[in-house]
């Protein structure tokens, strides 16, 4: 199996079209063609039925193309890292979060980028997804991590990464505590005072639902960090509504409530068509790469 057959592969299982994939690889169709049935006889199977038009993945497809890109851009990656050894440089990366991205989320991706390259220098920013975005924009970070971002700039890219809902967050020393989650619906709760984070990606949403349980908004705490919202919380001062990945730390309950529809999906952004430092581009392969299930995310909020 070559390097070349694997990039072939990912590129054609992402347009799902023969013509924009040679385009993309930049060789004629005849030759992506060879080139993957040449991939199928190594596997001993078809990768990709072409029906007329149509085309689409295998079942064999579709479980190899995990595997392949991630093969694809861990070589990448090294090509990325055996480049800056060779020219010694020292390089810094700047990353933008929003205030509600757990960090621990890519710490392991990080870790291993650091690893990688050992005189990298990493500027971390935070900030809402306006604030994310205009950093983007004028090329004070290269790459933001954060839940949707209302895209007012078309060379805004954009790579999903996992969904997740949203849990009620109570003090252990709170009356909900002892609850059921099952039990616990939003319409019973007009009587508590809520925590949010008000310039959130998904601060409207709360907001939405909230006001369509009954539950008045007026008297809301406002924060604006993870943490903040956390101690107030554990200081049974307030409830909140949180994302999955959200730390439970000791002091806190989590509930599922069965009637919490806020959702959000995290996803990597980065500038269409800007040239990435190798750091840059290392990470994004990482963090594409990495498993994204509900239970490796559990994990890590903890």
């Amino acid at each position: 199996m070559e390097m070349q057959q694997v990039r072939y592969f990912v590129a054609l299982a992402e347009t799902l079209n023969f013509t924009r994939a040679a385009e993309q690889c930049s060789v004629t169709q005849p030759a992506l063609t060879r080139a993957i049935k040449a991939l199928e006889q190594e596997f001993g199977g078809e990768l990709i039925l072409r029906e007329g038009r149509l085309t689409q993945l295998t079942e064999l497809g579709r479980k190899m193309l995990p595997l392949l890109r991630q093969c694809y851009d861990s070589a990448l990656s090294a090509k990325a890292v055996a480049q800056s050894v060779a020219s010694g440089e020292i390089s810094s990366l700047s990353l933008g979060l929003s205030r509600t991205v757990d960090l621990r989320l890519i710490g392991d991706a990080l870790a291993e980028l650091i690893r990688a390259f050992p005189s990298l220098r990493l500027n971390l920013r935070r900030g809402n997804g306006e604030q994310l975005a205009a950093m983007l924009q004028s090329g004070e970070v290269e790459i933001i991590l954060a839940g949707p971002i209302e895209q007012h700039w078309d060379r805004m890219d954009a790579w999903p990464l996992f969904s997740e809902t949203f849990d009620l967050l109570v003090s252990l020393d709170h009356a909900l505590a002892a609850r059921n989650s099952p039990d616990i619906r939003l319409a019973g709760l007009n009587d508590q005072t809520f925590l949010l984070q008000g310039d959130s990606e998904t601060a409207e949403e709360e907001v939405r639902q909230l006001n369509a349980a009954g539950i008045p908004t007026d008297r809301t705490h406002k924060v604006e960090s993870d943490g903040d919202l956390a101690a107030l919380v554990e200081a049974n001062i307030g409830v909140a509504l949180v994302p999955r990945s959200f730390p439970k730390g000791a002091g806190v309950v989590r509930h599922m409530s069965p009637d919490i529809e806020v959702r959000r999906t995290l996803a990597v952004y980065t500038a269409a068509g800007r040239r990435r430092s190798p750091a840059a581009g290392t990470l994004i392969r990482q963090i594409r790469a990495m498993e994204w299930s509900d239970a490796a995310r559990a994990r890590v909020a903890v």
